[in-house]
């Protein structure tokens, strides 16, 4: 299986409040494709204050890596995606990904 993590670092409130929203529609994706078993998303309470930069994020958790794949070319995704990176401070640079394989 793949965890797939993403971290937000949102331009400003209003950047914060389109994250929120945005991932309405990631659930949405999550629900049509086959290999993704779980999404979850929320705010990043950084217990341990190393990541105070992004303060929201998802966990998508996909079967293989063929799974991945597919979610990173639907094209719902591939709109959510430019939905985030227009929110985020500094565009793509302002998102976090990790893909660990568990």
């Amino acid at each position: 299986m793949l965890l797939h993590i993403v971290l937000l670092d949102p331009a400003d409130d209003a950047g914060l409040t389109r994250i929120k929203s945005t991932m309405a529609d990631l659930a949405a994706v999550a629900e049509k494709l086959p290999g993704l078993t779980r999404f979850d998303h929320g705010p990043n309470r950084d217990f341990e204050g190393k990541s105070q930069r992004y303060p929201y994020g998802f966990c998508c958790t996909f079967t293989d890596r063929a799974a991945l794949e597919a979610y990173a070319a639907d094209p719902d995704h591939q709109a959510a995606g430019a939905q985030l990176v227009a929110s985020c401070k500094g565009g793509a640079n302002g998102i976090f990904v990790a893909d660990l394989e568990v």
